[in-house]
């Protein structure tokens, strides 16, 4: 936790989710920080402006930076999305396969609601507390949305730092987006890579987004046991944990109405000393309990920001966890990125 807030303090954002007294509460995500006057939330994103919360920059723009990211890309989702593999073809894919000669647009948000050890787009922190960085990466609904709109791109990716922040600004988008691709009877798949974090309400709008465009939400598990978590991201790890568990079954629940291409995708990192197979194994035995076809991508963790004194997965923590999450139900269990297993331990 000390790292956590030397870190944060450096940066100017808020130690930890504000409680302030005749604050204005923010209710986006499970940190519910309750905003002093001129203040920001723990993601910085949100401000108390005269006794009224609304985004640093305003409604209507998003701090994010966006490019075109040749499909079949490196998803987490890879190993069952349709840009990788056709499913959904013809309705939600272009192909029976890949979609060779096409691209995701790929949305960085700026902030986030968690500050992880070892986040890998640490930047994103930097974008969000720089006035002069947010007016440079301030993108309007109606620039988002033209560029989403391209004839070659079937498919829309939110990540970050997280777009659990910019969600209100995220989904007028998607909705938008996913209205005029009726309209020209066209693919535009959204698709969402998260923490899920944000209030229930907001998740199932957003699965919901993706459930009607053929997209996938991608929840990132970082932990099952609450100080783990806590370890690692630096907010509440008991109330982060049950939201997870809420969020992640609303979408599996959901993913029930649409079977040909998954709703839900978990992804868990594997760090060296803090999430091993037992952790894994807990994150599988519930995703199981709510849906087996669930598919759990294992991703090798690679030393990075303020999380360098370890080394990256070894191949043996990799199979370990492999073995542990087939054991508990799981038939869909993946690597994301297996060219970092080496044996280091």
């Amino acid at each position: 936790m000390r790292a956590h807030v030397e870190y944060r303090r450096r940066l100017g954002l808020p130690l930890e989710p504000p409680r302030h007294v005749g604050g204005v509460r923010c209710g986006v995500c499970v940190n519910e920080c309750v905003i002093p006057p001129g203040g920001v939330g723990f993601c910085g994103v949100w401000m108390n402006n005269g006794g009224r919360l609304r985004p640093v920059e305003g409604f209507g723009v998003g701090i994010l930076h966006h490019y075109l990211d040749p499909l079949p890309t490196n998803c987490v989702a890879t190993p069952v999305c349709p840009a990788a593999t056709g499913a959904g073809y013809p309705k939600y894919a272009l192909a029976s396969g890949p979609e060779y000669g096409y691209y995701n647009l790929a949305v960085f948000f700026a902030g986030c609601n968690l500050d992880c050890l070892f986040c890998q787009n640490w930047e994103h922190k930097e974008m969000i507390v720089s006035k002069r960085l947010r007016v440079r990466y301030g993108v309007s609904e109606d620039g988002l949305v033209r560029v989403a709109l391209h004839g070659k791109v079937p498919c829309v990716c939110y990540f970050g730092g997280d777009p659990g922040p910019h969600v209100v600004y995220a989904l007028r988008v998607s909705r938008r987006i996913v209205e005029e691709a009726r309209r020209m009877g066209v693919v535009k798949r959204i698709c969402w890579e998260t923490n899920g974090l944000v209030n229930e309400a907001i998740m199932r709008e957003m699965a919901r987004v993706s459930l009607v465009s053929g997209g996938i939400v991608k929840i990132d598990w970082k932990a099952w046991s609450p100080a783990v978590y806590q370890a690692l991201t630096g907010v509440d790890g008991w109330k982060a944990f049950e939201r997870i568990k809420r969020n992640a079954k609303i979408v599996a629940e959901m993913a029930r109405e649409r079977r040909e291409i998954p709703l839900l995708v978990v992804s868990t990192l594997l760090v060296p000393g803090y999430v091993d197979a037992e952790e894994v194994r807990h994150i599988a035995e519930y995703v199981a309990s709510v849906d087996a076809e669930t598919p759990l991508v294992l991703l090798a963790f690679y030393p990075t920001h303020l999380l360098q004194d370890l080394p990256p997965t070894s191949k043996r923590h990799a199979q370990e966890a492999i073995k542990v999450a087939r054991e508990a139900g799981l038939r869909r269990v993946y690597v994301g990125n297996e060219w970092f297993l080496k044996d280091y331990y």
